[in-house]
């Protein structure tokens, strides 16, 4: 048996929690999968895998043996990074993750870091804050993009298993189709280079009378807005549609009569689109700050300490400012 396949096999399950897109992803055959993880179970003699019809988890036992795994897969990916490059021309996988809202912002990342490093292969990620964590915690991530202010709440101890850097504070927009004024001014952007027309502010006791299409309630995100439409005693606002993905918040204000609550860093994907409009939302004014988090105790591969220089490089901080935030810095 080789074991350290084997590990990798019982994380690429307990991933995709479904045998057959784990075996894809591995590029084997199911029943290759099935006995790779069944010799596992013989070498420590324990039941690891929970088996029904379909995938059921992982007994306790199981996730014990998933820790361990992630520990010795990140262990042998920083050695064989350390073996086939220097600091000045790492080699190897980094997987990176974000919250949705924050998925342009970490393309462009990864975008920037394979053109500075060419041997750098970036793994992008989408999941939510919960996820995110728990895979920063479990060593199956090596940088996300998230949601700074949770680390301190909840007691969780968070902010001592990670070290964040601060990358923007974003800024909410209600993102809608553009009335024949703001299609007016869009167009004349849009010789200039840009589309979007960025509107006067509204209050978030106005934008929560609008029909919305908003994430749904197990994101980070949602509870965001929650709150702001509470704090602006708007009550509780019932979405004319939900969705968990945030391509859907767009192309339902592009497709429809609806409008969407969007960070900066979503609605910059946007800019070229005349036909609409953001709005930015106060009353509240609501920030939310964004950074990069890695664990706080694990030595950097030769790929992350690569991120973590170009988290710090100026040239990537002007991209991020004009990315996200109140998005005026570039027009």
């Amino acid at each position: 048996m080789n074991l350290l396949a084997s590990l990798r096999y019982l994380a690429a399950l307990s991933e995709h929690r479904h045998f057959g897109r784990a075996a894809a992803a591995c590029h084997i055959t199911q029943p290759a999968l099935s006995n790779a993880l069944r010799a596992l179970e013989a070498e420590f003699g324990v039941v690891i895998v929970r088996r029904g019809r379909s995938f059921a988890g992982l007994t306790p036992e199981g996730e014990t043996v998933l820790a361990s795994a992630h520990r010795m897969l990140h262990e042998h990916e920083r050695l064989q990074q350390q073996l086939r490059s220097d600091a000045a021309h790492p080699r190897g996988h980094l997987r990176m993750a974000a919250v949705p809202t924050a998925m342009p912002l970490l393309t462009r990342f990864a975008t920037r870091l394979r053109a500075r490093h060419p041997g750098i292969v970036p793994t992008v990620l989408s999941m939510s804050s919960v996820e995110l964590e728990a895979g920063l915690d479990a060593l199956a991530l090596d940088l996300a993009l998230g949601y700074t202010e949770r680390m301190d709440a909840g007691g969780t101890g968070q902010a001592a298993r990670l070290q964040a850097w601060p990358q923007t504070v974003e800024h909410y927009f209600l993102l809608r189709r553009s009335s024949p004024t703001g299609r007016a001014k869009g167009k004349a952007q849009a010789k200039g280079g840009e589309g979007l027309h960025l509107g006067a502010p509204m209050g978030w006791a106005e934008a929560a009378a609008l029909p919305l299409v908003l994430l749904t309630p197990e994101m980070h995100n949602r509870a965001i807005v929650d709150a702001a439409f509470a704090a602006a005693n708007a009550g509780r606002v019932q979405p004319a549609i939900e969705t968990n993905s945030v391509l859907t918040l767009a192309l339902a204000v592009q497709a429809g009569e609806v409008c969407a609550v969007l960070p900066g860093a979503m609605v910059d994907t946007v800019r070229r689109h005349a036909d609409l409009e953001a709005l930015p939302l106060v009353a509240p004014q609501v920030r939310t700050p964004l950074g990069f988090m890695v664990p706080a105790a694990v030595r950097p591969s030769r790929t992350l300490e690569a991120a973590l220089a170009l988290l710090q490089d100026a040239d990537w901080r002007a991209e991020v400012e004009a990315h996200s935030g109140t998005l005026r810095a570039d027009g």
